[in-house]
């Protein structure tokens, strides 16, 4: 059990110096996530056993893993839980103000302007664009759908910082590219295409067949000889051997 103090090496507000792996970037996010299920709950402390346990990892990924951001701790104590939230979400960047824009507002689209768990999670959506006529000037929640031939001028308007591309794959290169143009350096893509991006601008990709297809191949893993006994960060499930 390690505990959770501020020092000089501790929480300090500024992002981990060195580039942290993607899968231990997966994990901090859902170290995040419990930890907020915490605080929801009045919890002010807790174990590392306890949070690896909300996490779904085991006590070693979580040790290791927080280790990396430089924090540290006696045994005994466990985490103070606003401490780690706290460094957590600068470590994720999450301190500060990200406005998102939505590109493309089909049923995706509308759907994702709608889910409410942006907000919670440090993400403002500001604006919905399409180039439908019979899509444009709808309300979409609190948003009106506006025109994304003016994109440009609405990402400066809205002074968005990030962007989700909700569009099929034969307009999102064309649409990638013109986020790009409009100073934006951080994009998620659901569209079923590879697209190019400039060196500077992190483009991350949701490909919901490729996800079902992983998921087909443990199933299949499972009925051919058990259950496979991983988490969804891919090591041993809590209680199963290695």
């Amino acid at each position: 059990m390690t505990s959770h103090a501020q020092s000089p090496e501790g929480v300090t507000g500024e992002p981990p110096a060195k580039r942290l792996p993607g899968a231990v970037v997966a994990r901090l996010t859902v170290y995040l996530r419990a930890l907020n299920g915490f605080v929801a709950e009045g919890i002010e402390r807790v174990s590392s056993d306890a949070l690896a346990e909300a996490s779904g990892v085991s006590s070693a990924t979580l040790r290791k893993d927080l280790s990396q951001l430089g924090s540290y701790g006696t045994r005994g104590v466990g985490y103070e839980v606003d401490n780690l939230l706290q460094h957590l979400s600068a470590a994720l960047g999450l301190t500060r103000d990200w406005r998102v824009a939505i590109v493309g507002a089909g049923n995706l689209g509308r759907a994702l302007a709608r889910y409410g768990g942006f907000e919670t999670r440090g993400f403002e959506v500001v604006a919905l664009l399409d180039t439908d006529p019979e899509l444009i000037g709808n309300e979409v929640g609190w948003l009106r759908v506006t025109d994304a031939s003016n994109l440009e001028a609405i990402f400066r308007r809205t002074r968005a910082n990030m962007a989700v591309l909700a569009l099929p794959g034969s307009a999102a290169q064309q649409a990638c590219d013109r986020v790009v143009s409009a100073g934006v350096r951080s994009i998620l893509s659901f569209a079923p295409t590879i697209l190019q991006v400039p060196r500077g601008v992190t483009l991350r990709k949701v490909d919901m067949a490729t996800e079902l297809q992983i998921l087909a191949y443990h199933a299949q893993r499972g009925e051919a000889g058990g259950q496979t006994g991983e988490n969804e960060h891919g090591e041993p499930a809590a209680g199963t051997a290695p």
